[in-house]
Formats: structure tokens, sequence, C-alpha cells
């Protein structure tokens, strides 16, 4: 059987509450200055079981024009509303402001209800009747039953009853992505249980025994236990009232316009993207910037409305625009908002979520806003490309996307799968499922390609360039996961050629020039003729009046090669100069089996200057080994 919650609407004192305890026998109203005033506050729940079974939730909520805040939080969550309206009193401002509110959150399913029906004649009740009927048209409730009733003596009630029977039977079942989430509309403690919250279930389920997440704080518990319309259960599902018994969660953890969820499922976000409407009842036109009051869910929170391609948005007229708000929400794609005016209070607009998770965006662009428009109305896979392509290389995980299209796990799969197989989108980590746009990967691509060819052509004699240099020069917090994909790639197709931790273009090969091989031989033979006393480097430099860097590459390429040997910063040895040396070393070492630093010094014949590193380094290159004050030959 479908899961349906019912929820009212109307002016203050046209009698919600009477006629829900009319219909239950349940008083909604429980708060001590609720019964002193006569007038509802907050939310009131109760629950009927129709004739053929159904049993519908409902939400009752305050008719005050002080507490439409309240109201809102309460028709958030409801599959169709009665709207109340006197017979004695007719439309009244907050009648129209409740009608305004149910239409910008998107609910298609209800009737009229019109009270007090003993209160007047019947003349009075066809006039009433058909002023109604000229308020609705052009609404969801343009056509929908008005059903006279009196709560006093209980008339109409049995057409009402049947009335809401018809309802139930075209009410179409709540689907969603399968996330679970139930926003917090009342929260208190229980002696002996502890924190208990309640909502309407907007998607998903939970069961007892689950660890959950309270957002935007972040806080974790375990259901403890669950109740659905006052009735103990070990689960619950959408669209179902609920309340949620924690362990170990105190009341001030909780408050109203929190959302219960799967841990780590939702993102909370101090922004948010929206198509926005401006009702046509607005006498100014809305500015950019202006403060509002945003509500989604149950929250209510400040701030700002950014009109991303006008200065101001005048009645009736629809845009997107950007929320950047006071306090962080969560919510997902087509997740509808109302947003009212911040004074004097009043409902000004509302629409549906585009992105749950924005970036901060710049007004004017024309693209971005024909984008975002949109999303409103794209199929699945243009919802996906868009934004995995607008995350560049930072990509988007599974858990964001879910988010961003509101669709289920399995849906989502199949829509990524297809996008996979055309690349248009390629994974760029298993274990986060992260993705990035197709055209992004292609770009990498030609960058890496075109940073290999600018670092040949800047050090010709170097066999490549680093694999870390790469990485660094191609973007700023590339994740070392898609660089190291795109190296794959890279080699894979032969576009590029790695060597250890070296990468190259296929045809590069280092080769020294006319003037290279000049100075490379000039710098061989003044360390061939110095032997065990050569020049330090910078001094070598300043003697060939060269470039330093350029001569640094030369001598660079001679270590690689073999030719020089490096012993210490700045000081290098011609390779047959060491060869040499270690030649008389070792035999010395076999005949003697020690030698000391000063017999070192006399085997070399040149100062401690030249001695000390060149002994460190057959230390360092596992020639020596020192025990105490003496060398001895290294075994093995």
């Amino acid at each position: 059987m479908k899961q349906i919650i019912l929820g009212t609407a109307g002016h203050i004192d046209h009698g919600k509450t009477s006629l829900i305890k009319a219909l239950t026998g349940i008083d909604t109203d429980r708060l001590k200055e609720e019964k002193l005033r006569g007038i509802t506050i907050e939310l009131g729940f109760a629950w009927i079981d129709l004739p053929s079974g159904q049993r519908l939730g409902i939400v009752d909520v305050p008719g005050h024009e002080k507490f439409v805040k309240n109201m809102v939080a309460g028709v958030s969550g409801i599959d169709l509303v009665a709207l109340i309206i006197a017979a004695d009193e007719g439309v009244m401002p907050q009648t129209k402001e409740h009608l305004d509110i149910c239409i910008l959150l998107g609910v298609k399913h209800g009737l009229v209800v019109l009270t007090k029906t003993d209160t007047v004649d019947q003349e009075w009740l066809g006039l009433v009747t058909d002023d109604i009927q000229e308020f609705l048209k052009g609404t969801f409730l343009d056509g929908s039953p008005i059903v006279p009733v009196s709560s006093l003596t209980g008339q109409g009630l049995p057409q009402l009853l049947e009335a809401l029977e018809n309802l139930c039977e075209v009410v179409p079942e709540r689907t969603s992505s399968g996330l679970f989430r139930l926003p917090v509309d009342r929260v208190f403690t229980m002696k002996g249980f502890g924190t208990v919250i309640t909502g309407s279930l907007v998607s998903g389920m939970v069961r007892v025994g689950e660890t959950v997440m309270i957002y935007p704080s972040g806080i974790q518990s375990k259901v403890r236990g669950i109740q659905v319309h006052g009735q103990k259960a070990d689960q619950a599902t959408i669209s179902m009232r609920t309340a949620v018994n924690f362990q170990g969660i105190d009341r001030a953890d909780v408050d109203r316009g929190d959302v219960v969820g799967g841990v780590n499922t939702l993102k909370s976000s101090y922004m948010v993207d929206g198509l926005l409407f401006y009702l046509r009842s607005n006498e100014k036109a809305l500015k950019n910037r202006t403060k509002v009051r945003f509500h989604t869910g149950t929250s209510e929170i400040l701030g700002y409305a950014i009109l991303l391609d006008r200065e101001e948005l005048t009645a009736g007229e629809t845009t997107v625009a950007q929320f950047r708000l006071d306090a962080p929400v969560a919510v997902v794609k087509d997740d509808r908002f109302v947003i009212r005016s911040y004074s004097p209070v009043r409902t000004i607009g509302g629409g549906q979520v585009l992105n749950p998770i924005p970036r901060k965006h710049k007004r004017y662009k024309e693209p971005l806003v024909a984008e975002l428009k949109s999303l409103a109305e794209s199929a699945p896979r243009e919802i996906i490309t868009y934004h995995v392509k607008e995350s560049g290389i930072s990509g988007l995980p599974f858990s964001e996307l879910r988010l961003m299209t509101n669709l289920s796990d399995k849906d989502l799969e199949e829509h990524l799968q297809h996008l996979l197989s055309q690349k248009a989108i390629i994974q760029t980590d298993r274990e986060k499922r992260t993705f990035i746009h197709g055209s992004v990967f292609d770009e990498l691509h030609q960058k890496a390609i075109k940073i290999v060819e600018s670092y040949h052509k800047r050090h010709p004699l170097k066999p490549g360039i680093s694999k870390q240099e790469l990485m660094s020069t191609l973007a700023l917090w590339l994740s070392s996961k898609l660089f190291n994909l795109l190296i794959q790639d890279l080699t894979k197709s032969n576009t590029v050629i790695q060597e250890k931790d070296i990468i190259h273009l296929p045809g590069h090969r280092v080769a020294l020039g006319a003037d290279q091989k000049d100075i490379r031989q000039r710098i061989e033979q003044a360390y061939l003729q110095s032997g065990l006393q050569p020049p330090y480097f910078r001094d070598l430099v300043t003697s060939l009046g060269q470039n330093s860097a350029h001569t640094k590459e030369i001598l660079m390429h001679m270590l690689e090669e073999g030719t020089l040997v490096k012993v210490k910063e700045d000081l290098y040895f011609h390779r047959r100069v060491i060869d040499d040396l270690k030649t008389g070393l070792v035999s010395y070492l076999k005949e003697n089996r020690e030698i000391t630093t000063p017999q070192f010094k006399e085997m070399t014949g040149v100062s401690r200057k030249y001695t000390i590193p060149l002994i460190e380094f057959f230390d360092a290159t596992k020639i020596t080994i020192r025990v105490g004050d003496i060398r001895r030959l290294r075994e093995g």
C-alpha cells in the first residue's frame, strides 16, 4: 500500500486543527501556549485509516502569518494538501500565501475543505464556493473537489473521507534516488529514551540499528528505535511520518532544519544553484544580492539571492540564481525551495535546486546561465557530462554525482557505464569512483606532450623530464592517480617513452651541438690534465668564460655518460683518474690490509682538500670501510 502524507494549509482560525480532531480524534495542538491562545503555533501530527485501509499521515500547520516558516517546514514533505477555507470568511491573505507555497514546493494534488458551514446559509455557501473556484483558476487545485463540512456537527465528514479516498488512488507513489533523507521538523527528549526527532521521510529507508549522520553538523549516531504513526517499527520508508530515537545524542545536537541521512552520503554547502520563479503578486522587482529567507526541507536560512544574468527580476519572471547562505544546507537536485523577504516577511518566490553543491559563479556568463537553465530539463547523461566537465582535473566522485543528478545508484551506474564506453568520461580513481571529462583528459594529453617537447628544446643534453617535474608543471593539485593514468595512456600509445622516472619523446636523442662539443672537450681536458687536483666547477666555469647554466648542462651530460665522477658538491674528477686511484688503493689494501688517512694522502700526493673527499667517496661507493681511524677493503 502507498505511503501518503496529507498536509493542511489555510488562514488562521479557519478550522484546520478542529477538522483534524473531528476526523481522527487527535488534538494536534499540544503546547500550553496553543491551548491558552487558541491558535496553532507549532506543527501538529496525526493519522487516519480510510475505509479502504489506506493510512494517511497528517501534518497540521499554523495559519498565522507570524508562523508561516513553520508552515513551510510542515508542507515540504507532503503528497497532497487540504486547503482549508472557512465558509464565513472565504479566501484570506494566508489562504493565498499558503497556496503559493504549495505551488512553489511542487505539490500537485489536493482538495479544498470548506469549514464552518454550520455558520452560514446555503446562498452564502454558494457565493463563497464560486469565489473559491475563481481563486483557484490556473493552479493545481483548479477543478479539484470543494467539500463543505462542519467539524462541530460532523456534516460532510463522510464525503470528505470519500474525496480523500479518491485522491489517494490518483496520487502517484513517490520515487527517489534511494538516499535516506529525513528532514527534522521536531526534536524533543523522552524520559528513558533520550533524544527523539520526527519528520516526513522524503527518500530512502532507515532501519533500527543503522548508523546515521546529522547534517550539516556531521554528528553520527545509531538508530535506537523507530515509530511510524505512533507505532513501533523496525524500519521506515519514503512518505512515512517517522520518529527516530537516537543513541548517545543530546537534545542540543539536533535542530529543526537539520537532515538525518546515511553516513557521508550527503554534502552540506553554503551555496545552492536554483531555478527561481518570482511570484506574480510581487509589487517590486527583486534586485541582485537581495537578502532573503531561504526555506528548503524544514530549514530556514538567511542568505543572498545572486541573479546571474540580470540586475533585477520582475514579477512573474523565472531565472537562475545562486543563493549564498549564512549556514550550510544538505540538499539534492530537484529539491524545492521557497524564498521569503527579509523584512517585512512574506513569500516572494521559490523553485527547484539545480546544483546542490556548486562553485561560486561569476555573473553575466552567458554559457553558464544557459547550461544551468538546461539542468532543469536535461537528460541524465547530459547532466552528468556537464557536471563532470565543470569539475575540471579535480573530477567528480560517484557520491557527488548522486546528489547532482538525484538518480538511484542503479540508474546512475547505467548512465556512467554508457559514458565510459563512449570515452565521454574517464574514471581516474577506482576506489573513490572519480570521473573526469574526456575533453579534459585530452587537454592534459596535449599539454603533457608540449611540456616534454619544450623540455627537450631547453635541455637537449638531458635524456628527458622527470615524472615529478612533469606532474608539477602540468597542473596544480593534479592527483597522482590521474597523472599515472595519463602517463600510462601516453606510453601505451607510444606517444612518450618512460625509462624509470624519466619521460621523453620517442625521437629524442641526446646529442651535442658543435659549440657544445667544443666546451665538452675543454672540460674533459681540464679534468684530465689536473688529475687528482681538479678545479672546483665554479672556478672552471669562470676560466672557460661560458654561461654557468649552459656549462653545467654539459657537465651533467658528462656525468650521465660516465666521463666525470662527482665526489662532492662542486668537486668532480675524470673517470680515468678515479679508476687509476681505485686500482692503486685496492692493490695497497690487499697487500697491507689497512690504510690511514695520512698514508692515503701520501699515496695521492695531494692536500687534505682532496684526500678527505676522495677517501670518503671510496667509503660511500663501498670500496673501503672505515674502522676507527683506518680504512679496510670492504668484503664482498
